[in-house]
C-alpha cells in the first residue's frame, strides 16, 4: 500500500513597517519561557485552490498523470482564509501553520507580485490580531513552473533564486512571523528509497512520462521536481538553499526563529543486521548537517518504520493494526522528538503529526496518545517548542487527491462548508489544559 507519506516521497520591495517593528511575541509563562505552541497546519497548494503557476498544478493536468484528480478549487482557502483562522482560534489553539506560495509571489522569473505579498502579510497580521502565532513555511513542496522548467533544485542558480524569494517575503512580512520554516520535508523523496513496498516499474515509467509531458508543455527539455524523479542530484541544491535562505531572512530580522522540517518516522531496527544507521545517514544526516545555525528542528511523523538489512520491511505479524491494515502506534511522535533532539541538539517543533482516518473516532483515540508521548519527552527534559497537528482541513493530498482524510475539519467539496469534527474539539480541550488531559 502506498500511503500519503510514501506517495509524496516517490513523486511528487522596500521593508514594511511590520518588518521594521517586529510583532511582540506572546507573553511568557511564569518560568519566563515562551508559551507552548498548540496548532494546526495547512499548505498553500493543498487548500488555496487554482495554484496555476505551480509545478504540481501542471503535473496534475498533463497526460499521463499519476494524480488521482486535479486540485482544482481545493478548499477555496485563498478566499476563505479568515474563516480558517477563526476555526483555529475558536478551537482554543494558539498557533496556525501555513505556507506562502512562491508560485504566486514570483509567477514568472523576476516578476514579483506585491498583491500576493500583501495577501500573505494580511494573513499573518490577522493571526496576530486573533492571538495566534503564525508559523510560516516558505516552501511547502511546490515551486514555480518556470523554476522547474529551468532545472529546479539541480539548477546551479537555485539557492540564490530561492534566497532572493525569501528575502522578498521576509521584507514584506517577517515582522509578524512567529517561526519560519525554509523547507517542508525536503528529505521525503530520499526516505521513499527505503520503502518496504517500492513502486512498480510501470508506475515509475508513468511518472517519467508525466514529467516529460510537463517539460514539453513548458517549452523546455526538462522539468525537475524534488518529489518526482531521482532526488540525489537535487539535495546539494536544497541544503545550500536552506543556508542561503536562512541568511537572507536573518538579514531582515535577526531574532526570528528559523528552521526546517524533516519527514522522520520512528525508525526501529528489525533484527541485529538492521540498516537503520545507514538509513539515518542517507535520509537525515545531510540536512542535520546544515541545521547548526538553526534555532530549532521541525519533525513530521506519521508512524513507525521497521528497518531490515536492506531497507524498510513489513510490519511484524503481532503489530497492533488499524482497520486499514496500517500500524496503530500514536506514540511514534514522542520517540522521534527524542531522536531529533539527540541528533541535532536543537529544540524540537512538531510541525506535522496526524492520521488519515475516515472514521473520526480513530483520530479521537490518536490525539491524546500522541500528545501524551510528547508530554513524556518534555518531562524528561527534551525541549519541545510545540505540537502542530496535520491537518486543519480535509484537503488535497497530492497524488491521492481528496480521498485521504487527515483534517480536524471536514470540507464540503461543492459548497466549501467547514464542519468541525469531534476530534478537533477534543484536541482544543487538551491544548487549553496545557496537554495534561489524556483521555
Amino acid at each position: 500500500m502506498i500511503d500519503r507519506r510514501k506517495a509524496m516521497g516517490l513523486v511528487a520591495g522596500g521593508m514594511s513597517a511590520a518588518a521594521v517593528h517586529p510583532a511582540k511575541a506572546a507573553k511568557a509563562d511564569a518560568s519566563g519561557r515562551p508559551p507552548f505552541l498548540w496548532g494546526a497546519a495547512t499548505a498553500g497548494h493543498q487548500v488555496e485552490g487554482n495554484n496555476v503557476n505551480a509545478d504540481i498544478w501542471l503535473l496534475e493536468q498533463v497526460k499521463p498523470t499519476v494524480f488521482a484528480e486535479p486540485s482544482g478549487d481545493a478548499c477555496n482557502s485563498l478566499h476563505r482564509w479568515r474563516e480558517d483562522i477563526e476555526i483555529v482560534k475558536t478551537l482554543g489553539l494558539n498557533c496556525y501553520r501555513f505556507s506562502v506560495e512562491w508560485c504566486r509571489i514570483e509567477p514568472a522569473k523576476d516578476q514579483f507580485s506585491q498583491a500576493y505579498l500583501d495577501h500573505y502579510t494580511q494573513m499573518i497580521d490577522h493571526c496576530r490580531e486573533r492571538g495566534l502565532a503564525p508559523v510560516v513555511t516558505f516552501n511547502h513542496f511546490t515551486t514555480p513552473r518556470w523554476f522547474a522548467a529551468t532545472g529546479g533544485w539541480e539548477n546551479p542558480d537555485a539557492p540564490d533564486l530561492f534566497a532572493r524569494y525569501c528575502d522578498r517575503v521576509a521584507r514584506a512580512m517577517a515582522g509578524g512571523i512567529s517561526h519560519a520554516l525554509t523547507f517542508n520535508e525536503p528529505n521525503l523523496a530520499l526516505g521513499g528509497r527505503w520503502a518496504s513496498s517500492p513502486p512498480s516499474t510501470a508506475f515509475m515509467d508513468k511518472i517519467a512520462a508525466s514529467v516529460a509531458a510537463a517539460a514539453k508543455a513548458s517549452g523546455s527539455d526538462r522539468f525537475s521536481l524534488l518529489n518526482a524523479g531521482d532526488p540525489e542530484p537535487m539535495i546539494p541544491g536544497v541544503v545550500a538553499a536552506h543556508v542561503k535562505a536562512r541568511e537572507a531572512i536573518r538579514a531582515v530580522r535577526g531574532d526570528l526563529p528559523i528552521g526546517l522540517s524533516l519527514a522522520i518516522p520512528d525508525n526501529v531496527a528489525a533484527g541485529p543486521d538492521s540498516a537503520i544507521e545507514r538509513k539515518r545517514a542517507h535520509v537525515y544526516a545531510p540536512f542535520f548537517a546544515v541545521t547548526d545555525k538553526d534555532d530549532f528542528i521541525g519533525i513530521q511523523t506519521y508512524g513507525r518504520a521497521y528497518v531490515g538489512p536492506k531497507g524498510d520491511v513489513d510490519l511484524p505479524a503481532d503489530a497492533p493494526r488499524r482497520p486499514d491494515g496500517r500500524e496503530w502506534y500514536p506514540q511514534a511522535v514522542g520517540d522521534v522528538v527524542r531522536y531529533a533532539h539527540k541528533a541535532t541538539g536543537k529544540p524540537v517543533l512538531v510541525t506535522e503529526n496526524g492520521i488519515d482516518a475516515a472514521d473520526d473516532k480513530e483520530r479521537t483515540r490518536f490525539i491524546p496518545s500522541a500528545i501524551a508521548s510528547i508530554e513524556a519527552a518534555r518531562r524528561d527534559g527534551i525541549p519541545v517548542i510545540g505540537y502542530i497537528h496535520w491537518s486543519l482541513l480535509d484537503n488535497f493530498e497530492w497524488m491521492s487527491g481528496y480521498g485521504p482524510k487527515y483534517g480536524l475539519v471536514s470540507v464540503d467539496r461543492t459548497s466549501f462548508r467547514r464542519q468541525v469534527k469531534p476530534s478537533a474539539k477534543l484536541y482544543g480541550r487538551i491544548a487549553q489544559s496545557g496537554g495534561t488531559m489524556h483521555g
